[in-house]
């Protein structure tokens, strides 16, 4: 493990790495499984350090470690789950499993058709590791965002460098110092730091880097990658909308609202809710009936509750203090509000009818603070998303089949759930990504062996079946064939050739 070094130390990793990746020991099936096996090893035996850990950073809920960190299902978090209808993101060990028993038929090259121009011959796709590859971890979930991708990079034959985030410090020491244990250290390594470290590995030529973050650090890794010509995954977030309908079950909508905002880090995460866009008419409903959801969930004094992570440090609690506290919203908070500077801790907040123009609205909340838009028909809603930058995630509650359906042709976003939240990243069948100010590339299950991966195109020949109107001299005649060839006019070719024999 390395940390606090500086561009010498980044370019001597970033080429032992390479000469590994060189000697080809990355390559092999029984590698990739190894390591993916000494993952799944590495959760089961650690579980309680992991837990810990995510404690320290986040003061996470166990629970919520298990949920959404481990997917540990224990009995206990079986009761979560149905308390808050919650299934979060795509979890590390589900995501081993995935690969593990997938990776044979992933690394299989594809046959593909081939045409008439090339006859006889074959074709196939093969899948080959890009090399060596650079993961840059988020710190809201800062043991997911750190190995699920690396999962991935593993799973493709790619030697790979994890720098994990320095905001969650104690997942980040407790990935460099246990990781070794079980993966490949010749192949795998942990680099601790924060700007400096990060700034030294960019500088350094890799195969490929997936960052997860916030669009500002990611226009700073596109510009580093830029130099090399190095290919980027970029899961950046934004801002995450919620349209309800007035015909849902609202005791079951909010329920899944409340799950998807504050069950996730207290809103810190890039798939939570962001602002939700309801009728005038409906929005008191709405507003009453969160309320009620949320004194089920966190009681009277949410401030108090041990089910709700704090905020992750004293910047992130000021800048959302700044948003609470900005005079265009005054007047607008109709639940929560209440807040420990000491504890770093915020009551989720319900503010309604918020201008547009006001900071909430203009920047990702990243926290407890939900605001509420209300237009006059729903459908309005879909020109007010579109109007901001594209989001990485949006939510829609409703019963009207025809709405569900212009929602999922009209909003562009990486992804979405129709009478849910959040859930879309439990499917590893499903990419996980973002669309232009929320990312670029995706991964989780296949995309994440196709994100670390290079499709080569293969084609076959024998030393059969060589036709002379391929080369010079080109005559009339040959054009004629080549030409029948290439629109599929066969009777055009029988003539040419006929013509052309004769000649």
């Amino acid at each position: 493990m390395e940390g606090g070094f500086d561009g010498a130390g980044a370019a001597e990793v970033v080429a032992e790495l390479r000469e590994s990746f060189e000697s080809g020991r990355t390559r092999s099936f029984e590698w990739r499984v190894a390591q993916l096996k000494g993952i799944a090893r590495l959760i089961v035996e650690k579980e309680a350090e992991i837990t810990a850990a995510l404690d320290d950073d986040l003061a996470k809920p166990q629970i919520e470690s298990f949920i959404s960190e481990e997917h540990k299902q224990e009995p206990h978090c079986f009761f979560t789950l149905a308390l808050t209808n919650i299934y979060l993101i795509s979890m590390v060990r589900e995501s081993c499993r995935f690969a593990l028993k997938e990776l044979k038929r992933w690394m299989k090259p594809e046959k593909v058709a081939t045409s008439v121009t090339t006859f006889p011959s074959s074709a196939k796709v093969v899948s080959e590791p890009l090399g060596v590859v650079l993961i840059i971890s988020a710190w809201n979930y800062p043991f997911l965002l750190s190995i699920d991708p690396v999962i991935g990079a593993i799973a493709a034959g790619n030697a790979v460098v994890l720098k994990p985030s320095e905001v969650a410090p104690a997942t980040s020491s407790f990935l460099a110092r246990i990781l070794p244990d079980y993966v490949d250290n010749s192949c795998i390594r942990v680099v601790e730091g924060s700007i400096p470290e990060t700034t030294a590995l960019l500088d350094q030529k890799f195969d490929k880097i997936l960052y997860t973050g916030n669009a500002r650090v990611g226009r700073i890794v596109m510009t580093a990658a830029a130099k090399h010509l190095t290919p980027v995954v970029l899961e950046l977030g934004g801002k995450c909308p919620v349209l309800v309908d007035s015909n849902v079950d609202i005791k079951v909508a909010t329920r899944r609202i409340v799950a998807g905002k504050w069950g996730c880090n207290s809103g810190q995460a890039c798939i939570a809710p962001d602002y939700i866009i309801t009728t005038k008419s409906f929005a008191p409903k709405l507003v009453d009936a969160l309320k009620i959801t949320l004194e089920k969930f966190y009681g009277k004094d949410p401030l108090e509750s041990a089910d709700l992570s704090r905020i992750v440090n004293s910047n992130h609690f000021k800048r959302l203090m700044n948003l609470l506290d900005d005079e265009k919203v005054s007047g607008t908070i109709v639940h929560g509000g209440q807040r420990n500077e000491k504890r770093l801790r915020i009551a989720p907040t319900i503010l309604l009818d918020v201008p547009s123009d006001s900071l909430i609205m203009k920047e990702e909340v990243f926290g407890p603070l939900l605001p509420i838009v209300t237009v006059d028909e729903l459908r309005e809603g879909f020109g007010l998303i579109n109007s901001k930058g594209k989001p990485l995630a949006a939510y829609l509650f409703t019963k009207d089949r025809k709405l569900e359906e212009k929602f999922v042709k009209t909003v562009s976003t990486g992804g979405m759930v129709i009478n849910d939240t959040i859930l879309q990243v439990t499917n590893p069948r499903l990419p996980f990504g973002g669309v232009g100010e929320s990312g670029m590339g995706s991964y989780h299950g296949k995309f994440s062996f196709d994100a670390f991966s290079h499709k080569k195109a293969v084609l076959s020949r024998g030393f059969g079946g060589d036709v002379p109107m391929r080369y010079p001299p080109y005559t009339a005649h040959k054009q004629k064939i080549l030409r029948g060839l290439i629109t599929g006019n066969i009777i055009a070719v029988f003539l040419a050739l006929i013509g052309w024999t004769r000649h």
